[in-house]
């Protein structure tokens, strides 16, 4: 009788024993399936179509605006047209002009003919002077005669008439606001780490697109400002699209800015919870396989790896693993290797 009761004492501490040692119920976890090796940097941002310069024409030379066929949208051609001032004045200064210097001529002439024991070397000389002044006057008032005409001086489409015809004008008042086309551009403010990469890498790709429009275009970087933005520490960049290929747009129009910067060292995305860190500096990820006949149920293997950080701060992996390849994405390190698991599909309903 006491043989039978420490068997059965034997049987009740074995008991828990061989309970455990059965295997665990499939663990549920979250899987992801890494994705292409692009790891290029891609940022996008809103501009503005800006022309390659805004000029505010004006005359150098003051009076009555009496010619001023320009109209608002129109586009000028360099050299045509924009306004003339009335030539009435000019031409009659320089009629003055020419008769000022011809009369200092002739005198400088008679003074040099006669002796000069009758005219003094002052005398002389004033009348020198005097004729090259009135030489200086002719040239000034030929010059002012020409800047009573305008032209365009490049390639222009008129933005916007700032005063009337036939007003009355004073020296460097602005009458016109001239676009200047021959290079379409585009202004955006960029943050400080891609303006930094943009200056440092060659392997930088800008495009815009615009409103309504399914095509992007190519664009490349003129110039930028060397100071930050108070707010956002942000740099002003100027771009400027390819002119064979720029759209038909206005300055002032809204524009979407895509620059995409290639990593030197291309990879696979992978979230930090998915990284399994070893003691002596390795990283693996759990590799999720299916078991026969089933999607949702498998096994992990602990699959070394090898990983870099990108510029955005997450982490890619260079090495050990090819896209397509399905690990758990969260909880990997508390997971062991050969540990069955099973699919997580969301909370039951």
């Amino acid at each position: 009788m006491a043989v039978l009761t420490r068997f059965i004492a034997l049987l009740l501490i074995l008991l828990p024993l061989s309970l455990t040692a059965q295997e665990a119920p499939p663990r549920p976890v979250k899987l992801m399936v890494l994705g292409t090796a692009d790891t290029a940097l891609t940022r996008e941002f809103y501009g503005q179509v800006a022309a390659r310069q805004t000029v505010d024409i004006a005359f150098q030379v003051g009076g009555q605006l009496v010619e001023f066929p320009v109209i608002e949208g129109q586009t000028l051609p360099e050299g045509d047209l924009v306004a003339r001032l009335d030539p009435e004045p000019f031409e009659l200064a320089l009629e003055q002009a020419k008769l000022r210097q011809a009369q200092a001529r002739r005198d400088l002439d008679r003074l040099t003919q006669l002796s000069r024991s009758t005219v003094s070397e002052a005398a002389q000389e004033d009348a020198r002077t005097n004729a090259e002044l009135a030489e200086v006057a002719l040239r000034d008032a030929e010059r002012a005669l020409s800047k009573a005409t305008l032209h365009a001086p490049f390639e222009a489409l008129v933005a916007e008439r700032l005063v009337a015809n036939f007003t009355t004008l004073a020296v460097g008042t602005p009458i016109v606001r001239l676009h200047d086309m021959s290079e379409l551009r585009v202004e955006v403010e960029v943050p400080e780490i891609l303006f930094q990469r943009a200056g440092r890498e060659t392997d930088v790709e800008i495009t815009a697109r615009l409103p309504g429009r399914a095509e992007t275009y190519p664009l490349e970087i003129r110039e930028y400002t060397s100071d930050a933005t108070a707010v956002g520490q942000s740099f002003g960049l100027t771009l400027a699209f390819d002119p064979e290929t720029a759209p038909d747009v206005l300055p002032g129009s809204s524009v979407t800015v895509t620059a995409r910067l290639a990593e030197a060292a291309t990879g696979l995305p992978v979230p930090t919870a998915a990284l399994v860190p070893a003691p002596d500096g390795s990283v693996s990820v759990m590799r999720f396989a299916p078991d026969e006949g089933t999607d949702d149920l498998g096994h992990v293997t602990r699959t070394p790896v090898e990983v870099e950080v990108a510029d955005d701060g997450g982490f890619v992996i260079t090495g050990g693993l090819a896209p397509g390849a399905e690990i758990v994405a969260a909880g990997a390190a508390t997971l062991d290797d050969g540990a069955a698991v099973r699919r997580f599909t969301g909370f039951p309903q």
